[in-house]
């Protein structure tokens, strides 16, 4: 087989983070099968053709509404692309994978359901609840139920279009987690959207170690403190040192929707 051609499409729009390093961390983990390149797609209106096998979408700040009319467009122009491209089933599959910000965006683009703002931002690591048809997802395969998520946003889909989700074939996969005593919409946390692909609005690249580094430090702990408070803190730098539980998410989400694609890339060279 040939190396797979894959596009990280960045959506951070030159906001400092921690998305990009462990999205590259982990796709270096796949360096002698996959060689991969970086799109600017906000700041540089850069995006990917179909020349590419499999895309990473990443997070970014800022409403899932708003752009200039340009990037926006391309993007998803070239959702439309690679949708209509694995319509046809004597094309070699695309792969696809939203994080947090292009995740809103893909539900809005689909029109799966509402977007809106949340009351409060949500941040640090909790808790999120498989569906039934997340407990059958492969990519959660070896997670408890519920698992731990690091999610960091301010923006949130709900009320999902259940005819709309019918009509194409996708599934939601996660919800939020459980909070009895507010009368709050759980927002949906994950969605299968077709078999080549998957989005999360949480972070799954999310590396503990490389958060725990960075929330440690002076400036970013005092920033945390004052904004969310000590409680959270404590809890979010738990979570993180715990191997059971964001280590369980960072080592099996998107590590094993690269390694699904593969298997799909290498079975299409082989009948070829």
């Amino acid at each position: 087989m040939r190396t797979a051609r894959l596009a990280i499409l960045d959506m951070y729009d030159n906001t400092p983070n921690q998305g990009m390093r462990c999205i590259k961390d982990i796709v270096d983990q796949f360096a002698k099968d996959i060689e991969w390149t970086v799109f600017d797609t906000r700041g540089k209106v850069e995006i990917p053709d179909l020349n590419h096998d499999i895309f990473i979408c990443t997070g970014g700040p800022g409403s899932p509404m708003d752009g200039d009319g340009i990037w926006d467009a391309r993007f998803y122009d070239w959702i439309n692309q690679v949708w209509n491209w694995n319509l046809n089933p004597e094309n070699p599959r695309k792969f696809v994978f939203f994080i947090c910000h292009s995740f809103q965006m893909a539900c809005l683009h689909f029109k799966l359901g509402k977007i809106s703002k949340r009351k409060s931002m949500s941040f640090g690591t909790f808790i999120t609840h498989m569906t039934d048809a997340g407990v059958g997802e492969e990519l959660f395969q070896g997670l408890p139920n519920p698992f731990y998520i690091a999610d960091f946003r301010n923006w949130q889909v709900l009320q999902p279009d259940e005819a709309r989700f019918d009509q194409m074939g996708a599934n939601i996969l996660a919800l939020e987690k459980i909070r009895p005593h507010v009368p709050l919409e759980r927002a949906i946390m994950a969605i299968r959207f077709s078999p080549e692909i998957f989005g999360t609005q949480f972070h799954p690249e999310a590396d503990p170690d490389g958060m725990l580094e960075h929330f440690q430090s002076e400036e970013r702990r005092e920033m945390v403190l004052s904004e969310h408070g000590a409680a959270k803190y404590r809890r979010m730098i738990d979570h993180l040192s715990d191997p059971d539980k964001i280590s369980l998410t960072h080592n099996a989400i998107l590590p094993g929707f690269l390694n699904q694609a593969l298997g799909v890339l290498k079975r299409e060279v082989v009948l070829v």
